[in-house]
């Protein structure tokens, strides 16, 4: 029987509770600390658009003079931007974020064999890892559900996904498999990749529209899987730069 869901939905990863109204002045750097990343995780839910302090403090928790100081303090690290009195991530939280590897060279070597996924199927491409009790999107290339299921990185969903399940391993050989179980009109096919300690260490996802064969798709998504995992044993990207597009196969 096959494990089923889409890849792509649920919810935002790491968000936890946030300091009450007045907290966060009162309980010296760790509450600083709290309060700071509380407003940067709100700035990052908000979206593309930037957000003022009053919906910024209302979000978090926090009273509004502390949100300013502290946004003020963000701003002048380059961790929040700040523009006609209103807030978003800034260059210097995007810079930070990209140093960090969920395991080593993991995303160096998913480059290639992910963008070859979504060029040999069209089909949209996660590569997920798990954190907190969720898989944790780290890299993505957005396909043929763009318009439906928008693919990014950073989002997190829940772990009875499809590759969800496959973090946590398949009960038998192949692909998890999910024919619009969790999304009408979505299909997905997931795989894990493994350290060469045999370690599953992420997992590789393909998603396409319901109506096209999800055997071809569960078969590239192994592919890339398996060139994703021989990447990492050798230390180094998993397919060269000649072998990256080729022409889309539909099924």
């Amino acid at each position: 029987m096959e494990h089923a869901a889409s890849a792509g939905h649920g919810d935002t990863p790491g968000h936890r509770a946030t300091p009450g109204r007045g907290d966060t002045a009162n309980r010296g750097g760790r509450g600083v600390l709290e309060g700071a990343f509380a407003l940067l995780e709100a700035l990052r839910r908000h979206g593309d658009e930037p957000a003022g302090v009053t919906e910024l403090a209302v979000a978090c928790g926090v009273p509004k003079g502390t949100a300013h100081r502290l946004l003020d303090q963000l701003v002048a690290v380059g961790a929040v931007e700040r523009r006609d009195r209103r807030y978003r991530v800034g260059p210097q939280l995007y810079r930070l974020g990209l140093a960090w590897e969920p395991h080593p060279g993991l995303r160096a070597a998913a480059r290639l064999p992910l963008h070859r996924l979504r060029a040999s199927t069209g089909a949209s491409v996660l590569l997920v890892v798990e954190r907190e009790d969720q898989a944790l999107t780290v890299s993505s290339v957005p396909g043929e559900l763009e318009p439906v299921v928008p693919v990014r990185d950073g989002v997190g969903f829940r772990l009875d996904t499809a590759a969800g399940l496959a973090l946590r391993g398949p009960r038998r050989a192949g692909a998890v498999l999910d024919r619009e179980d969790v999304m009408a009109g979505v299909c997905c096919a997931a795989l894990p990749v493994r350290a060469p300690d045999g370690r599953t260490v992420a997992a590789v996802a393909g998603m396409i529209r319901a109506g096209r064969a999800l055997e071809p798709l569960a078969e590239a998504v192994a592919e890339a899987a398996g060139a994703l995992a021989r990447g990492l044993a050798r230390g180094m990207p998993a397919v060269s730069p000649a072998g990256l597009f080729r022409p889309a196969e539909r099924a």
